[in-house]
């Protein structure tokens, strides 16, 4: 089981946003093109995605082997060419070589993917004001499967636990999956850093506690934030400024920034976060989100290098990847993503979710711009 003792880093809203830098709460800003940063934000993390499931936490080594093998660039500044693993079926809806430059189709599932759109489903339902309970029961409707801490709290759930004590019987409690599944507040709070890691705490508290928590808050108000933002990493310092200023995760990022004049390119990205993290699991919610913030320092405001980079970092590169693309594809909107990565999605995004396997890439943004409105 469970248990929080460290007062620093505490699991309650009220807790965590009191422990806050002093200037966290800045004023929402009003973005500009809308419609345009909504769906460069999600088509960047459509693209993200897609481009690191062929390779998902592989060794650099065993990247740049397949890049080799396949004529692919690497970094990736085109989806991958090959593959090591033709007869993988990725979460038994898309087969793996559906997410290769000649055989791509439509914007193929994930769980990177399903969670955005499932979070889409969420806020229609239930609205901004939607509870733990509120998440929990739609997860037992329509979330067939999970994975690690997901996984563990949809067990409980299903057993009668109530959702708010999810997570306490929860492994994997500080790994990376609240924070990918922070997109969906982010776009529905945009240009509102502040809001948007409050709309989130719920959907994370269901499965995560502590850095998990603060992974997801981060996460949605470094993407809402981007929408506003003059640089993507002056989205990613506000971001910080929404967890606990001595907690692991925001102790980490300030790290991240103080070596960036060593970040020179992805290989010495990596090397840094294996001398700073080698211990932590590959998919720990603290060693991904430096590798976004690196990946974003090597990429600055050009969207392949930002996702290419990230993917050649490695890591759980599929959820790093997705997200960079969110905060990259938020800034730049739609314009700014060269249409390669995505004029063959012929508008559907693919998903597990029961009642819902396949929406609509233009009826999904105009959702997002709706949410914004309520």
């Amino acid at each position: 089981m469970y248990f929080n003792n460290d007062l620093k880093q505490p699991d309650k809203l009220e807790d965590i946003l009191a422990l806050r830098v002093s200037d966290a709460d800045v004023s929402p800003s009003c973005p500009d093109r809308l419609s345009s940063r909504i769906k460069g934000a999600l088509v960047g993390r459509l693209a993200g995605c897609m481009l690191g499931v062929p390779v998902e936490n592989y060794s650099i080594l065993r990247m740049q082997a397949i890049a080799m093998e396949s004529g692919t660039s690497f970094p990736p500044t085109t989806y991958w060419k090959g593959t090591d693993r033709e007869e993988y079926m990725h979460y038994g809806i898309n087969s793996i070589t559906e997410y290769l430059e000649d055989n791509i189709c439509c914007a193929a599932g994930d769980d990177d993917v399903t969670y955005v759109m499932l979070n889409l489903l969420l806020l229609e339902k239930y609205g901004k004001n939607y509870t733990v309970d509120d998440v929990g029961r739609l997860w037992v409707d329509i979330l067939p499967y999970a994975c690690t801490a997901e996984y563990d709290a949809l067990v409980q759930l299903k057993a009668g636990t109530k959702a708010e004590f999810a997570a306490n019987f929860g492994n994997y409690v500080e790994w990376i999956g609240a924070a990918i599944r922070a997109d969906a507040f982010g776009y529905a709070c945009a240009g509102d850093p502040v809001g948007a890691a409050k709309l989130c705490f719920n959907d994370a508290y269901l499965s995560h506690r502590k850095n998990g928590i603060y992974g997801e808050m981060f996460c949605a108000a470094a993407i809402a934030a981007a929408f506003a933002s003059e640089a993507p990493l002056d989205a990613i310092r506000v971001g910080m400024k929404q967890i606990p200023a001595e907690s692991e995760l925001y102790q980490a990022l300030e790290w991240a920034f103080s070596v960036q004049d060593k970040v020179t390119c992805y290989a010495r990205a990596r090397i840094l976060i294996d001398e700073k993290f080698g211990n932590m699991n590959p998919v720990h919610t603290i060693n991904n989100m430096v590798a976004i913030v690196f990946s974003l320092m090597l990429g600055g405001d050009d969207f392949d290098k930002c996702i290419s980079e990230c993917i050649a970092i490695g890591l759980d590169n599929d959820c790093t990847g997705a997200t960079v693309g969110s905060i990259i594809g938020a800034f730049l909107g739609i314009e700014g993503i060269p249409s390669h990565w995505y004029d063959r999605f012929n508008d559907k995004i693919m998903t597990y979710i029961i009642g819902h396997g396949e929406f609509s890439l233009e009826d999904a943004v105009k959702r997002f711009v709706s949410l914004n409105e309520k």
